[in-house]
């Protein structure tokens, strides 16, 4: 039977290895991800942004949220998506609790527009877990180009 021998991608890179160290130990554990990273994910609201002539239009995926619980608010260029739920679920056998489930989350996201936008005519619909976003721009606010000397 011929031997089996376990397949290194880092195998080329030991002969420069300067200091006679076995490059797998330098690496190990490198490519493991914490745990908080994950956590930290969940936190951050995926959007996508597109732009006409005379708006913003935003798309972002906040699931298993009510739009009570979203709030968005503008300041002049700047937009922010806040999402927080508190619910829990208890089932009781008796006096015992058999389970619970809570869940608290809470999603941010916040991020800053090339141009100002007319908060009085901004509108904001949320539908199966998106919420979609019509940010017009506002009147007068074109960028002004100075020719340099």
């Amino acid at each position: 039977m011929a031997d089996i021998t376990r397949f290194n991608p880092f195998r080329s890179l030991r002969r420069f290895d300067p200091f006679d160290r076995d490059f797998d130990d330098l690496l190990k554990g490198f490519f493991v991800t914490p745990s908080h990273f994950g956590e930290l994910a969940s936190t951050h609201i995926p959007i996508d942004v597109s732009e006409d002539d005379k708006s913003y239009k935003v798309r972002a995926e906040i699931p298993g949220f009510g739009k009570d619980e979203i709030h968005v608010s503008i300041n002049g260029d700047q937009v922010s998506i806040n999402a927080e739920s508190k619910k829990e679920k208890e089932e009781k056998k008796g006096d015992q609790v058999v389970l619970r489930e809570c869940r608290y989350g809470r999603q941010y996201r916040s991020f800053i527009l090339p141009q100002v936008v007319d908060d009085a005519q901004a509108t904001a619909k949320y539908t199966d877990g998106v919420l979609e976003l019509v940010l017009p721009k506002k009147a007068g606010t074109a960028q002004k180009k100075i020719t340099i000397d």
